[in-house]
This record gives structure tokens, sequence and C-alpha cells, in this order.
């Protein structure tokens, strides 16, 4: 019996010994399971991680915001330098409003307003302000457009030249029509008190893909307009070279149409990296009402 009760003593003992052994199930495995798996000198700490996603987030963001200012200046050195200027009489001076006030409104300041939630600065805010100055410049961007519609729509008008026969010209209206619509619709569901919630939520996953797709269409629409205008200004005669041979305008309005397509993609690839998306909002930061109430884009 005495040998029994020490055996039965030596077997608990070793029982208790055993969780604190450092095997798979022991302290260490439950350790790197904290860590998916890492090991410790792979863990990132969240903060760490978020910074640098804030550090390449920015960098993006100046090179998204470097390439809008020269898709505008180019379009301005384009109609000025080598279409004559800009006038509002009816002239071919009047449509060359027409590429400045697209690029500038329909892809320029449309992608600035769209990466406004992704700037580092607006995490943690409230989201109210962002909100309001997203759809100012989302509303501004879509005037320009419009009043670029003006200019070409009478400009053949005036010398009667027909409208919307071409794809670029049903490719552009289509992207400012879905604009409106897009503004309209973002207006009622995001910023009236009134809104329900789930009419909210519901509209959300469509606004986002409705957004990039509308930029997409734009930059389709800006890129064939200018080729369309050279085939229209560079055939040869009027002492010009055809666009064939690549004058300097048409190599100066092809560098302007790379630009475009290059805006374009930064825009979309900052929209579409998630590690770069506005942090979730805290509780405290959560109004009740739809107009303020704090969301994750």
């Amino acid at each position: 019996m005495q040998q029994d009760s020490s055996a039965l003593d030596s077997t608990s003992l070793n029982f208790q010994l055993k969780p604190m052994t450092s095997e798979p199930g022991g302290s260490d495995s439950r350790r790197g399971r904290g860590t998916s798996g890492l090991r410790p000198e792979e863990y990132v700490p969240p903060g760490v991680s978020r910074m640098r996603a804030a550090v390449s987030l920015s960098l993006c963001l100046l090179v998204c915001l470097a390439l809008g200012l020269a898709c505008v200046l180019l379009a301005c050195l384009w109609s000025s330098r080598f279409r004559g200027g800009f006038g509002w009489d009816g002239s071919g001076l009047e449509f060359n409003w027409h590429p400045v006030l697209m690029t500038s409104g329909l892809v320029v300041l449309y992608g600035y307003a769209a990466v406004l939630y992704r700037v580092p600065l607006t995490w943690g805010q409230s989201k109210l302000p962002w909100k309001l100055l997203h759809s100012g410049l989302m509303l501004l961007a879509l005037l320009l457009s419009a009043l670029g519609l003006c200019a070409v729509f009478d400009f053949h008008n005036e010398n009667h030249i027909p409208n919307l026969y071409s794809l670029h010209s049903w490719v552009g209206l289509s992207a400012v029509l879905l604009f409106a619509l897009q503004w309209v619709a973002g207006f009622a569901g995001f910023l009236l008190p009134c809104s329900p919630l789930s009419f909210r939520k519901r509209l959300k996953p469509l606004h986002v893909w409705l957004g990039g797709s509308i930029l997409s269409l734009s930059i389709a629409a800006c890129v064939s307009g200018i080729n369309e205008k050279l085939l229209f200004v560079l055939k040869g005669d009027n002492q010009t070279s055809p666009y064939s041979r690549l004058p300097p305008e048409a190599v100066f309005a092809n560098s302007l149409g790379v630009m475009i397509v290059a805006f374009g993609l930064v825009v979309l690839r900052i929209l579409t990296n998630r590690n770069w998306q506005r942090p979730d909002p805290q509780p405290q930061d959560t109004a009740y009402t739809p107009l303020t109430q704090e969301e994750n884009e």
C-alpha cells in the first residue's frame, strides 16, 4: 500500500509538471499563436504596421497630387500654345476650354475628392468635415464637367457640326450623367439626416464601385478625345504635319494622355489598397444621426 501511494504521488507530480514544459501545447506555443504563427523576431506591432502604411500612403498621395497638377498644366498648355488660346465666341477658341475643363473636373478634381478619405491627416478625426469637403469637391468637379460639355456643344452648334456621333462623346456623356446620379445619391444617402442607416449600408458598396467605374470611364473619354482631336487637326494641311509623323503637338498631347492614365492608375491603387483604408471609428466618435455618423470607407 505504501508503494502504491508513492507511485500515485509520483504520477500526480509528473502530471502537474507537464504543462510547465515548453512543448508544442505549452506557453511558448500559446505565445506563438498570439502572433499568427510568427517567430518573436518576425512579429510587427500593429502600431508600427499602421505607421508604415501611413508613410507609404503619404508618398503615393504626393505622387497623385503631382500627376494631377501636371495633367491640368499640360491640358492648359496644349490649348494655349498649340491651339491658339481660349475664348467663348463659338469658335475653336471656345472648344479649347473643353479638354481643360474635362481634364480638370472629370478626372483630376474627381480623383482628388475620391482619395480624400485616405489622407492620414483625417484618421482619428470626425468624418463630418471631410464628408462635406468630399461632397463639395465632387460638386465642383461636376460643374466644371458640365461647363466643358457646354463649350463643346456650343462650338458644334455654331459651326454646324453634329453632336454625339462619336464613341468618345458617348463615353464622356455617360461618365458625366453617371457622375451626376452618383452625386445626388451620395448626398441623399450620406448627408441627409433623414436617410435611414439601412439604406446607407446598402448604398455604400454601390457608391464605392460606381465611383471607380466613373473614373475609369472619364479616363477613357479623355484619352479617346485627345486622340480624336489630333486626328482632326493634324492632317498634313494648313502648314501642319500629319499625325502619323508625330509632330511636336502630337508628342505633347500624347504625353498628356499618358499622364491622365498614370494619374488614374495611382488613384485606383490608393482606393483599392485595404491597408490604406481609413481606420474603423471608435464608439465615442459615433453620433446618432446619419449626417454625423462615422463609417469606414
